[in-house]
């Protein structure tokens, strides 16, 4: 006769058993991964893409997780669109196959536009957006505006691993550029010699991080304008700079159409060793960009730009007012302030698409306005610091060529004295 100790253990047995037996018939009855292949690519390795692709063969089926990876490859330069297909392999298992569209991305840029005293100056560059097939960037640029200037670019964003790069940055800029004080204006040629180093960290599809130094010479040389006895007409000054990146991007990309949204927060903590002609300062700006699909033409695009600086009392303040950058129309490099909030909002239809070409217009307005060095904040909300520029566009798109996108812009400024004037660029706006 059984005891109650014994009938328990014996009960206890029965129930570990079944719920073992539950679990294994439970794993076998989960789809999962026979074979993961990747198709279409000629370039670009299919070593790299299973190596920042989280579907791996021997794992669970997960259409979630396709998606993720679709769209993440859909936003690498190397690749102008993807789509994936999975296929029975049988007794619950499947073949996983990724198609990839590759884009062309050895990539020449020209940028042609008129200086504020009506000089020619251009910028030609050659960037090749996946070398070696593992979507590294390398490339440069040279830089004809008054003066020359050049720089060398290369990042890795998974040099080490999915989610480990590395980004190395070289340039010798100089420009001539306006200081604003008194009320009155002077020029500058203007001298940035820096080289940058950054570790870049990719948390999830979402979320990355860029963190780095930037040691840097600023050398500036009074030329024409205005004087003041407390402003220097020649300064040279070491700096070093430590920088913190962090981008939440969520972004689907089909071609030259764009949903979603991304926010990108750029901190900027700069030291030198002339304390007493510009001391040690924090600067900071956040991009959020809102994109919206309207039918199947249809795409509006937003940008908000919110950037403050510490250094307020300083001449050479660090945001401008340029049309290359955020108002179109403007002027180059107009003016400067110490804070900014700038607005560009516009809608981009495709006018004409056949095969790889592709004709978007777009009807835009900018908008933007600036503390001036010395201000306060409120200043940033009246109506004389402020620039409006409605205006409408073209864009020139090849759809196989990364980047490839020739646009012409023509701003009107609605603001009190303002301006008007044509943009050319390579690339959307933002």
């Amino acid at each position: 006769m059984c005891t109650t100790k014994e009938s328990n253990i014996h009960l206890m047995k029965i129930l570990i058993t079944c719920f073992f037996l539950i679990t294994s018939f439970a794993i076998a009855q989960q789809a999962t991964v026979a074979e993961f292949n990747i198709i279409g690519h000629k370039k670009l390795r299919a070593s790299f893409v299973k190596k920042i692709s989280n579907i791996k063969a021997g794992v669970v089926l997960d259409s979630t997780m396709i998606k993720a990876d679709i769209k993440l490859l859909k936003r690498l330069p190397s690749i102008a669109n993807a789509s994936y297909e999975v296929l029975s392999s049988g007794n619950n298992t499947y073949t996983v196959i990724y198609t990839v569209e590759e884009n062309f991305t050895i990539i020449p840029s020209a940028n042609v536009y008129t200086t504020n005293d009506d000089e020619f100056a251009y910028r030609l560059g050659l960037f090749e957006f996946n070398l070696f097939g593992r979507n590294m960037t390398f490339g440069g640029f040279y830089q004809q505006d008054i003066y020359r200037s050049y720089a060398l670019n290369f990042r890795a964003p998974y040099l080490f691993s999915k989610q480990f790069g590395l980004a190395i940055n070289y340039q010798d800029l100089t420009t001539q550029e306006p200081v604003f004080f008194d009320n009155t204006t002077s020029n500058y040629k203007y001298n940035n010699e820096s080289f940058e180093v950054l570790g870049l960290y990719q948390l999830n599809y979402n979320n990355r991080f860029e963190l780095g130094i930037n040691v840097f010479t600023e050398d500036y040389e009074y030329k024409f304008g205005a004087t003041n006895p407390n402003v220097p007409q020649d300064l040279q000054v070491n700096k070093l700079l430590y920088k913190l990146i962090y981008e939440y991007n969520n972004l689907d990309f089909n071609f030259q159409y764009v949903e979603g949204f991304s926010s990108v927060l750029n901190v900027q903590h700069v030291t030198s060793k002339s304390e007493d002609l510009l001391p040690t300062f924090t600067i900071g700006w956040n991009d959020f960009l809102y994109f919206k699909r309207y039918g199947s033409k249809g795409n509006w695009a937003s940008r908000l730009r919110l950037g403050l600086s510490t250094n307020n009392d300083t001449p050479f303040a660090p945001f401008s007012v340029d049309n290359n950058l955020n108002i179109r129309g403007v002027g180059n490099s107009i003016d400067r302030g110490t804070a900014a909030v700038v607005l560009n909002t516009e809608y981009r239809h495709t006018l004409y698409e056949k095969g790889w070409f592709a004709l978007q217009g777009n009807a835009f307005v900018d908008a933007g306005s600036w503390r001036q060095p010395g201000g306060h904040l409120d200043e940033i909300t009246k109506f004389n610091s402020l620039r409006v520029y409605p205006g409408v566009g073209l864009r020139f798109i090849h759809k196989k060529i990364f980047n490839a996108i020739f646009r012409i812009d023509y701003g009107i400024g609605v603001s009190n004295n303002s301006t008007q004037g044509l943009v050319f660029g390579i690339g959307q706006y933002f």
